[in-house]
């Protein structure tokens, strides 16, 4: 299965802070999109960094209270592993496993067209799996 195929399912609406956001309005977003991460972009569509939940509370834990007022850009991870629509299921879920990575924009022709998450990838997985269980059954009672 291929990333365009999630995206095809699930939408390609991803959302996004400029850079300039607080840590403050980052966990507002959060919280009412009831969402894991965002991406940080000055237009929507460049990609400048990505910002977790993970990544709000280890800083919480190192700066305290004052962090909250701060930009995301103090917290976010600015060198962001992508994809694109094309790649497949299982390179990815290798590559986000590999590296530790929950949530990955999805980039074509240098602008970002949709995230998936690590259950987007998973979730797709098993459906393929069943599917493939199904027709081998069918195949094996003769229902073909």
């Amino acid at each position: 299965m291929r990333i365009a195929d999630i995206l095809r399912n699930k939408g390609t609406a991803v959302t996004t802070v400029p850079p300039q956001t607080t840590v403050r309005a980052l966990l507002t977003v959060l919280a009412e999109c009831n969402i894991g991460a965002v991406v940080v972009s000055p237009d929507g569509a460049a990609i400048s960094g990505i910002v977790s939940e993970r990544d709000v509370v280890r800083h919480l834990d190192r700066h305290g209270a004052p962090l909250l007022d701060r930009p995301v850009t103090e917290i976010m991870t600015d060198r962001v592993r992508t994809c694109g629509p094309d790649d497949h299921t299982s390179s990815l879920r290798a590559d986000m496993t590999e590296h530790r990575i929950r949530h990955m924009p999805v980039v074509e022709d240098d602008r970002l067209v949709g995230i998936v998450s690590i259950g987007d990838v998973v979730k797709s997985e098993i459906t393929e799996l069943a599917t493939e269980r199904s027709h081998l059954v069918d195949y094996l009672q003769g229902k073909y």
